[in-house]
């Protein structure tokens, strides 16, 4: 508000009631095009910052508990509830518009800026993280509520316009600047800052946008005394999150660790999922076990049994081609190169960086040894369900070496539609392998699994083993006609030989099949089942 502007009016500098008719005078013309303006682009900038909080509480929860689905449905309405209630609330504080939107802005800055940090607080020390989520995404569509209205009181005290055109601009530069922030966030934030410092770095900007509309905008509406608080707490938020980004790191680091047993070793964070790798001494020798978002992929104490059990089935026929599907720690693969007349071996991993871990990190490459630079192998880069859409070629052996469906992502690799697609990439006599969780501690997830390779055409030989570290393991052997299950490696194995194996196909009384229906892209039932199953263990 312009001096100008206070003097046709009789407002006070410290007078945020005034509603002025017209602030159409001449002298004031040039000066509210630019306060006008400048407004929008902070419209624009906040309407970012909201959708990217959004997207960070939804990202966050599909790293730290899965199931993407309802971590983005709890979080969407959530906020949008408390969107509504921000913007009644806001109604009774329009009079005072300049100063309660600085004071909303700094609270929202220093909130969704330390969002991801506190929430990763809650998981890793307190187990608390649904509870934690949940009062986040209301505190947070709370105040982002509350802007739009006190943003259309201070758009119509710069210049009157009709309500209906008023309210078309506002939400046109807002739904604008949610784009930007929706794409920014995967492609720039992520990428560049990672979840922590993504958020802060956006509280930041966040701030910057509201001080600037307040203290250069709007700096005659706020008052000396006014003007002098908000400054003073704007520095403290901004110290705040910036001090946040130096020891976001640390942070990460000691946080991370308190949700593991044994020391971390190593650990990334990808666009696609979390790696740990941890490893402690026992009395047999260190032992190394892998994580992804949390979830034990292996341990090298007893790995030789799963991967064992997992390969040497499948191979025990006609094997010159083999096509791995996950298993991008290379240890399938391992077993794979074992067989001297396996010409090639085609593995097809999601996440590059598991890749070059497995690789490059000596743990990983001891237990692997080396089976990704081993001539015969081809190691791609792909989504699988992409990659067997595009794909023409035939295998002898498929193994399917995926992790638990417990996600939104990974529920697509146990369809109907994804073991179709891996029937038609059987040769003639070809098997296929899926592990397929435990028979006991998921049995219809299991006994889904072999219902949905069923309605793909395939027929199974069902099978378990004893996997210290996983418990009772099973695992699906399928060909286009009912495979046999016998093992002939070229040389004696660590666990697994015929006995062994004959006794696997025995399944105990008390966990007989489970007659349930295939799982489909439309229809995740598998989803469903592993949620519920493992949830409770």
């Amino acid at each position: 508000m312009t001096t100008t502007e206070e003097s046709a009016t009789g407002a006070s500098a410290d007078d945020e009631t005034a509603q002025p008719a017209d602030r159409a005078q001449p002298a004031g013309r040039a000066r509210a095009r630019w306060s006008r303006t400048a407004l929008l682009a902070v419209v624009f900038v906040c309407a970012a910052c909201g959708l990217v909080y959004e997207l960070a509480l939804v990202s966050l929860g599909s790293f730290l508990i899965g199931n993407t689905a309802t971590q983005a449905s709890i979080v969407l309405a959530v906020m949008v509830f408390a969107m509504g209630i921000g913007s009644l609330a806001a109604k009774p504080l329009q009079s005072h518009a300049v100063t309660t939107f600085a004071a909303i802005e700094l609270a929202l800055a220093l909130i969704g800026g330390l969002s991801v940090m506190a929430l990763y607080a809650a998981f890793s020390y307190l187990s608390l993280y649904t509870p934690a989520l949940v009062a986040m995404a209301f505190v947070l569509g709370l105040l982002i509520g509350a802007e739009i209205p006190l943003l259309m009181v201070l758009l119509q005290r710069i210049r009157r316009q009709d309500a209906g055109s008023a309210v078309a601009d506002m939400f046109a530069v807002d739904y604008i600047g949610a784009l930007v922030g929706g794409l920014c966030f995967p492609f720039l934030l992520l990428p560049l800052f990672g979840q922590l410092r993504g958020a802060l770095v956006v509280g930041l900007v966040n701030a910057a946008a509201g001080c600037f509309l307040v203290f250069v905008v709007f700096r005659h509406d706020l008052g000396r005394t006014r003007g002098l608080v908000l400054g003073v707490v704007g520095v403290g938020v901004v110290a705040t999150l910036i001090a946040g980004l130096v020891w976001a790191d640390r942070f990460e680091v000691t946080a991370r660790q308190a949700l593991f047993r044994d020391p971390i070793v190593a650990a990334e964070r990808t666009p696609y999922q979390d790696i740990v790798i941890t490893q402690r001494r026992t009395p047999v020798g260190p032992d190394t076990r892998l994580y992804l978002n949390g979830d034990l992929q292996f341990s090298s104490i007893d790995e030789y049994r799963y991967h064992e059990s997992l390969v040497h089935p499948a191979l025990s026929g006609p094997h010159r081609n083999v096509l791995i599907l996950g298993g991008g720690d290379g240890l399938a693969l391992r077993e794979v190169l074992t067989y001297p007349d396996v010409e090639s071996a085609t593995l097809v991993e999601l996440d590059p960086e598991m890749i070059r871990l497995a690789r490059s990190d000596h743990r990983l490459r001891d237990l692997n040894r080396g089976s990704m630079d081993d001539p015969r192998s081809t190691v791609v880069s792909a989504d699988a369900f992409s990659w067997l859409r595009d794909n023409r070629d035939r295998f002898d052996v498929i193994v399917v070496d995926m992790p638990d469906p417990d996600e939104s992502a990974t529920a697509k690799l146990y369809s109907t539609e994804f073991y179709s697609l891996v029937r038609a990439h059987l040769a003639d006599g070809g098997r296929a392998v899926v592990q397929a969780g435990s028979p006991y501690f998921a049995p219809q997830s299991f006994w889904c699994i072999d219902a949905t390779l069923r309605a793909a055409g395939l027929a199974t030989t069902p099978y378990h083993v004893d996997v210290p570290s996983f418990g009772d393991w099973g695992y699906l052997l399928a060909g286009t006609s009912k495979p046999a299950l016998r093992v002939d490696p070229p040389k004696p194995l660590r666990f697994l030989s015929q006995a062994e194996l004959a006794s696997a196909a025995v399944f105990p009384a008390d966990r007989p099949p489970v007659d349930v229906p295939p799982s489909t892209l439309m229809d995740p039932r598998i989803l469903r089942y592993a949620q519920g199953e493992w949830s409770v263990y």
